[in-house]
């Protein structure tokens, strides 16, 4: 081989260098694939079931739910009676604002239902004969003067009297009430158990133009007695007076029903 031949080489061989990464790519690079430690994957499973349990119990509480299980008849019924609830405190509410308004409207309220009550006190305390009455009305006479006139001639002529509109009564000091009752025979006659002597003397509180006919009407009162030669005299006035009282007397069965 000569000189001028050389013998071939190979020159060695030139490895490629890595081209340079981006920000972007390095990120990446970190997150990807993900390395996860033990304490991590612990953690996860944790929550997972949490998280399942918690959604597990909010849908069976759900489920439970009385109006989601109800039936369309039941959810009407509900709807009814939350209207008619609605309605009843809508009308008390109306109740309270009218007594209310009569309360303010009316500042003497208290003191006029007091003379309300009063004023019928009043009133049943005249029927009852507890307290004294005046007013115009009649006084009727008679004179027994051969002992003739009867308890029961008496006592006809309280009816008559009372079927006129007599309001009260008195006869020689005693308080005719509705339980009166005349006894005893003639010149010896009882009212309600207390003796009477003659004149008998009636005084009746009424309208004097109804009192005075009903003892003269024919076969009545006044003509009976002139009949047994008793003199029955009638005067009319503008004020009567009955001021003979009964005492109140408490009943031993009856009670008010009234609550």
């Amino acid at each position: 081989m000569s000189d001028n031949e050389q013998t071939p080489h190979h020159e060695p061989h030139q490895q490629a260098r890595p081209e340079p990464q981006t920000g972007r790519q390095r990120l990446l690079a970190g997150l990807w694939p993900p390395r996860v430690t033990r304490a991590q994957l612990i953690v996860a499973v944790l929550l997972f079931v949490l998280g399942l349990g918690l959604a597990i119990q909010v849908r069976s509480t759900s489920d439970n739910s009385a109006l989601r299980g109800a039936r369309q008849e039941d959810l009407v019924r509900i709807l009814d009676e939350l209207d008619d609830r609605t309605q009843r405190l809508e009308d008390e509410k109306a109740r309270l604002e009218d007594q209310r308004t009569e309360l303010v409207n009316s500042s003497d309220q208290a003191e006029e239902a007091r003379k309300q009550t009063l004023e019928k006190e009043r009133q049943l305390g005249i029927l009852a004969g507890t307290v004294a009455a005046q007013g115009p009305g009649i006084t009727l006479t008679i004179d027994d003067g051969t002992g003739a006139v009867e308890s029961d001639m008496l006592l006809d002529a309280i009816q008559e009297l009372r079927a006129a509109g007599a309001e009260a009564i008195q006869v020689n000091g005693v308080r005719v009430v509705a339980d009166t009752y005349f006894s005893g025979e003639a010149g010896d006659i009882e009212v309600d158990g207390r003796r009477i002597k003659g004149p008998y003397r009636f005084k009746v509180i009424g309208k004097p133009q109804d009192l005075e006919p009903a003892l003269n009407i024919p076969g009545g009162v006044v003509q009976t007695l002139e009949k047994e030669q008793a003199t029955a005299t009638v005067t009319r006035s503008e004020k009567i007076v009955v001021d003979a009282l009964r005492p109140a007397e408490r009943p031993d069965y009856a009670r008010s029903s009234s609550r």
